[in-house]
């Protein structure tokens, strides 16, 4: 890199001071000295940051579907529990009952059937001897037939008593994490009372958040070439700031577009791993309707024509900045900003690669100003 000589002064004392480029005062009638630093490509991340919420992939409310005294609850609030494991036990005793009393009317339906099936048999037998007449016939297959289905009856309301007998077990239909229950032991609950408790699952989960119409189409356009939302990647941000340190992926947009903010819910999965274990529960990072910050960014950085964010200033008509072309002359440039970061702002019109940048010594810049460029230090402060 080209040094840029320093600037010699002697102080009031006869001391010698050394002034850098970008520090140093102007000579009355001579160019001003600026710092610039060449526009070059570089890669950048690209994130965009919205605010999103955690949401179990699988959700169960536990109702029950009979109603009974709650007899027993055999589970611990809070705990895990697995797909099969019994829960909650209701009063059995009216509902066995109840089966007997149907699988007595069944095998009465079916005794029923037996004697009109050999009722049958001895009419047709008759009538192909001549003893007896197809009137005879008819009336016994007809009372064979209800009798058949007086039998199917019988079963389809054995088959309903059984049914509400297996209701009076409630059990897990997921895996997951059980909430407290939201009725006691004695109680009598039903279809009406609402639900019991709560199962959600916990690894992984969702993370859902809306997105403008046209942010989702820069998305899709920016990276059709690239694997569609497979090349976006999702970072979250936890209510206390902390960034979570596992990484998800976009796999859903939603069909419609809310017509009040013009926006489409699109959402993730991200692992949520256990991070400690308490008795009998697991404690997760993440947990169901939690508010986060969901920062899309893109899985490979992006070469953008990057300058200092130092390089930047601003008025009514928009962003701008200062180059220094071949004679030495501050041109006004005024340029479209794409994806910043706090020190590195990506322009995306307005600027060439390899064009000469004031980022020191700015405040004394004026359009179509000769100056005295240099190198710029290497580190640059912010533009306030």
């Amino acid at each position: 890199m080209r040094t840029f000589p320093s600037l010699r002064t002697i102080s009031a004392t006869g001391a010698l001071l050394l002034v850098t480029p970008a520090m140093a005062q102007v000579v009355p009638g001579g160019p001003p000295a600026v710092g610039v630093v060449k526009a070059e490509s570089r890669p950048m991340t690209e994130s965009t940051e919205i605010n999103g919420r955690i949401q179990a992939r699988e959700r169960v409310d536990l109702i029950a579907r009979v109603t009974a005294f709650m007899n027993e609850r055999l589970f611990t609030e809070g705990a895990e529990v697995k797909k099969g494991q019994l829960l909650y036990r209701l009063e059995r005793a009216p509902f066995e009952a109840d089966v007997e009393v149907k699988e007595a009317a069944v095998a009465q339906a079916r005794a029923q059937l037996e004697n009109a099936d050999l009722t049958l048999k001895r009419a047709q037998e008759l009538l192909d001897k001549n003893s007896g007449t197809q009137v005879a016939v008819d009336s016994a297959l007809a009372s064979q037939r209800v009798a058949a289905a007086q039998v199917k009856a019988a079963e389809a309301q054995l088959h309903q008593s059984r049914i509400n007998l297996g209701y009076t077990e409630i059990k897990s239909p997921i895996d997951g994490i059980i909430g407290r229950t939201s009725v006691t032991v004695g109680n009598v609950v039903g279809p009406t009372s609402g639900a019991l408790a709560t199962v959600v699952s916990a690894d992984p989960m969702y993370v859902t958040f809306p997105v403008s119409v046209r942010r989702v189409i820069e998305l899709r356009e920016r990276y059709a070439d690239k694997g569609g939302f497979d090349a976006v990647k999702i970072r979250l941000r936890l209510p206390t700031g902390e960034l979570y340190g596992q990484i998800g992926k976009l796999d859903f947009v939603d069909i419609g577009v809310a017509q009040d903010t013009d926006t489409m819910t699109l959402r993730g999965t991200i692992p949520n791993p256990v991070i400690q274990k308490v008795g009998d529960s697991n404690l997760y990072e993440l947990s169901d309707a939690e508010f986060v910050t969901v920062s899309l960014e893109a899985v490979e950085p992006l070469k953008v024509l990057a300058v200092p964010r130092a390089a930047l200033l601003s008025d009514q008509q928009g962003d701008y900045l200062y180059v220094v072309n071949d004679k030495n002359v501050a041109e006004q440039r005024r340029v479209k900003l794409g994806q910043s970061t706090p020190d590195i702002a990506a322009v995306t019109e307005g600027l060439k690669p390899g064009e000469q940048v004031v980022v020191e010594g700015i405040q004394r810049v004026r359009p179509n100003l000769v100056v005295a460029p240099g190198p710029a230090s290497q580190t640059t402060p912010r533009a306030r």
